[in-house]
Parts: C-alpha cells; sequence; structure tokens
C-alpha cells in the first residue's frame, strides 16, 4: 500500500487550536464595562459546568479570553461633556445618512450601535464636537457631527 493512503491517526490531520487573539494595545472600556465582561465570564463558567468531553476545550479557551479581559480592563477617563470620546454617543451625518453610535471598548461593541473605540469610524470621532465637520475616507468634510452625549 502506498504511503499517501496510509494515516497514522486522525489527530494528525486535524485543525491547529489557537487561542482567541487579544486585541492590541490597552483594554479601555466604558464605565459599565468591568461588570459586562465579569457577566460574560460568568456565564462560559455556567456554561463549561454542564460541559463534557470535547465540548469542554472551547469553553475552557473562551474563559481563558474572558477572565484575561476582566484582569486587564481599564475604565477609559471621561471625555469632555461636549466632546466624543469613549463612553460618548455620537449623532452624524455620512453619506446623507444620519447614524447615532456609542464609542466603546473592544469586547463592548456590537453590530448594532456601539462600536469599537478602535474603529476607523471611532478614530474619525474621537475628540469632535457638535458642528464640526471631519475627514474620513478620504473625503475633508465626510462626517458632520450633530451631537455628542456623554454616557
Amino acid at each position: 500500500m502506498s504511503v499517501a493512503f496510509r494515516r497514522e491517526s486522525d489527530e494528525e490531520h486535524l485543525e491547529p487550536k489557537f487561542e482567541l487573539p487579544i486585541p492590541p494595545g490597552p483594554n479601555l472600556v466604558t464605565a459599565a464595562g468591568p461588570a459586562l465582561l465579569a457577566a460574560r465570564a460568568a456565564a462560559i463558567e455556567a456554561q463549561l459546568a454542564g460541559a463534557e468531553g470535547e465540548a469542554r476545550e472551547p469553553l475552557l479557551r473562551d474563559l481563558r479570553y474572558w477572565r484575561t479581559r476582566v484582569a486587564t480592563a481599564v475604565v477609559a477617563p471621561a471625555p469632555a461633556p461636549d466632546e466624543a470620546g469613549i463612553g460618548s454617543t455620537v449623532t452624524f451625518r455620512l453619506n446623507d445618512a444620519t447614524r447615532t453610535i456609542t464609542i466603546v471598548g473592544h469586547d463592548e461593541a456590537d453590530a448594532e450601535a456601539r462600536i469599537a473605540y478602535a474603529a476607523p469610524l471611532a478614530r474619525a470621532l474621537m475628540g469632535a464636537a457638535a458642528g464640526d465637520c471631519l475627514p474620513f475616507q478620504g473625503r475633508d468634510d465626510a462626517i458632520e457631527v450633530l451631537d455628542v452625549e456623554r454616557r
């Protein structure tokens, strides 16, 4: 039999298991961030209590990630009341559409209206005040800031 058709074990052909990537830089969060991170870690611990066999490995990996994020969380300093920063809700006009987003830490972001402070749009908005016109995506006046509210 040819060596090409012989397999020692199924283990040698499995994809490697990597840790979840930690975003670079400090783990800045909003004032609500530490509690949110701790709740996610607790939810995984609860799932882990009922898991058996191979189902435990991905949960253990996720738990390592969330415990690291809880341990390294740093509440970002509050921005000035009229200035966009981590924890601010910003209403702006971009491409003739009005949107409202909240700038948060990496692990607090969602697909709806909460974006991480490292996202390009959030970076463009940081430090802006109502009435500012900001450059974005190669246009000098792409973003018009309508309102900034600190939460």
